[in-house]
């Protein structure tokens, strides 16, 4: 302890935000099982054990809010999940360093705007008579209300998200890329193996233990659909696809003060969560020799 007393310093920083912001305030939880009253406080109210559970399984919004949050989650790990990847392996293959860098720089600007900011663009952009429509009409297309179309909704959030994380996700793995010993393309290309199977045979594989983490870390985030930027860009058209479980622990917790409904909403989103985060560990572990327990 006393030799190594500075990495249990630099280790006291983070494990002191963790314990403050996110362990402490679990006990918190015990609002779900309760009657909260902010005059009887936490301990005080009375127990209704799993009536607010119960409530929200039989409530005619659980289906919608659950399938958009699904959705969602899922499509992130379509779509937005594989991006990082072929950006690393892309920027991998370019031998030009100047243009390289270029790239990089550009790709990881995004990542450094604020969810606010990344929404007050996509609302001017993507208006009737944004800088989207106007390229539109160029070329004949007649206008599009976007943020008013339900079906459009997942696009933006998607493709706006890929936009924004693509550069900064692909660092890990141009990180993983660098452990890859370079005698192995060395014997493949002996072996008269072309750039494409270099990738595919040498790269992937070497790559392959950092793919399988991150996606394990995705798939225990994919009911934690981004909050701010889902009610930034929510309107009264676009509701029907947008209204996701964070937006109604909202609306009934903080705007319509039913603490207990709320924090059980958002238990049960978090023990989905785990639901899936478990069973991917599990089939990760099966498969590979890689898994986070």
């Amino acid at each position: 302890m006393k030799k190594s007393k500075y990495y249990y310093l630099m280790f006291a920083i983070p494990l002191l935000y963790f314990l403050t912001f996110d362990y402490i305030p679990m006990f918190g939880i015990l609002i779900a099982f309760k009657d909260y009253s902010v005059f009887d406080g936490i301990l005080g109210s009375e127990w209704v054990g799993l009536a607010y559970f119960q409530e929200f399984l039989s409530d005619p919004y659980f289906y919608k809010i659950l399938r958009n949050t699904l959705l969602i989650g899922l499509y992130q790990i379509a779509f937005a999940f594989p991006a990082p990847i072929v950006l690393a392996l892309l920027l991998n293959e370019l031998r030009y360093e100047k243009f390289k860098r270029f790239v990089q720089t550009v790709s990881y600007m995004p990542h450094f705007l604020s969810t606010v900011v990344v929404c007050g663009i996509l609302v001017n952009f993507l208006s009737y008579d944004g800088l989207v429509n106007q390229a539109l009409g160029f070329f004949g297309i007649e206008n599009i209300h976007f943020l008013m179309i339900p079906e459009w909704f997942r696009t933006i959030y998607i493709g706006s998200g890929i936009w924004q994380g693509i550069g900064w996700g692909s660092i890990i793995y141009l990180a993983a890329l660098t452990a890859i010993d370079p005698q192995l393309y060395d014997a493949a290309k002996i072996d008269g193996a072309n750039r494409w199977k270099q990738m595919r045979h040498v790269t992937l594989p070497g790559i392959a233990p950092t793919i399988v983490i991150m996606l394990l870390f995705s798939i225990g985030a994919i009911m934690s659909v981004s909050f701010e930027k889902v009610l930034l860009l929510q309107n009264g058209a676009n509701f029907d696809t947008s209204d996701i479980i964070s937006t109604y622990v909202y609306r009934r917790g903080l705007v319509s003060t039913d603490f207990s409904y709320a924090t059980a909403v958002g238990l049960f989103n978090s023990v989905v969560a785990l639901f899936f985060l478990t069973i991917g560990n599990y089939i990760s572990r099966k498969v590979s020799e890689t898994s986070l327990w």
